[in-house]
């Protein structure tokens, strides 16, 4: 008998609660099991402890193996990797209390804050009536849009340092006016 099917023999003897058999079981079996079981946990312990309560599992489900759909031995990997990976989501993801949800700051700026922004924006673009048509959708397009000078320049058929001094002056212009 090969050692699957030696394995699978001793699956469905221990769905008869034979205890030889599960004791036969758990020698042949444990050792690949715990291999697994420490490649994913990473931790001795632990893996010691996931293999207790992996063959408990075993010895309680050994009825729904069906030697048609998987060997053995895949059926028992299959039980391992599953607490394993149980685990590892229990160790990423602590449960929030109801009391820590509820701390949670709201990312919506406040009432207050909008008004403010609001109030800003219209100065600026009162402020930006000020400046020359072109020279106003210069700083637009350079400091909302991200344009850079380069483009610019091209974009208004004016050399490079033109542009500059175009952008610098407006910006003064705006700060003078937002001063006020």
């Amino acid at each position: 008998m090969e050692e699957t099917d030696d394995i699978a023999a001793l699956i469905g003897r221990v769905t008869l609660k034979d205890r030889a058999a599960f004791d036969r079981l758990y020698n042949a079996a444990s050792p690949k099991l715990f291999g697994a079981c420490l490649r994913l946990l990473k931790d001795n312990t632990e893996a010691e402890d996931a293999m207790q309560d992996i063959f408990v599992k075993i010895w309680n489900k050994a009825d729904r193996y069906r030697p048609g759909n998987a060997s053995a031995m895949g059926w028992l990997y299959a039980i391992a990797r599953n607490h394993c990976l149980d685990i590892l989501r229990a160790r990423k993801a602590p449960l929030r209390s109801m009391e820590q949800t509820l701390d949670i700051p709201d990312k919506a700026a406040d009432p207050e804050k909008s008004a403010v922004n609001a109030g800003e924006g219209r100065r600026i673009d009162i402020c930006m009536m000020e400046l020359e048509p072109d020279k106003a959708e210069a700083v637009k397009a350079a400091y909302v849009e991200g344009y850079s000078y380069a483009e610019l320049s091209a974009h208004y058929e004016v050399p490079l340092n033109t542009m500059r001094t175009w952008l610098r002056r407006s910006l003064m212009k705006l700060r003078k006016c937002l001063e006020k």
